[in-house]
């Protein structure tokens, strides 16, 4: 009985822990770098019509959109497999 008991409450403090760390680490972070990627588009997105005259200009404004949209993808799919694990082991998100 002792055993079931300390079990359970290794299990529940273990659950506590993944929370905590996902929401004062984790999901932040995500946000963050999403906050980023988002940026990195509209800049992007402002260089290519501050740049139209310039095929240079117009390609690296491209490569920036690029780059930003690659990295909300990233951002995105990070998200869903959190949600997923969390998700899949019953964890509170």
């Amino acid at each position: 009985m002792i055993r079931i008991a300390q079990a359970a409450t290794a299990t529940e403090a273990a659950q506590g822990f993944v929370d905590a760390f996902n929401n004062a680490v984790l999901f932040p972070l995500i946000t963050l770098l999403m906050a980023m990627a988002f940026l990195v588009f509209l800049y992007g997105c402002f260089e290519y019509v501050r740049n139209a005259a310039s095929d240079q200009g117009r390609e690296q404004g491209r490569r920036h959109i690029l780059y930003g949209v690659i990295g909300m993808l990233v951002m995105l799919s990070a998200y869903s497999i959190l949600q997923l694990a969390a998700s899949t082991f019953s964890l509170p998100v």
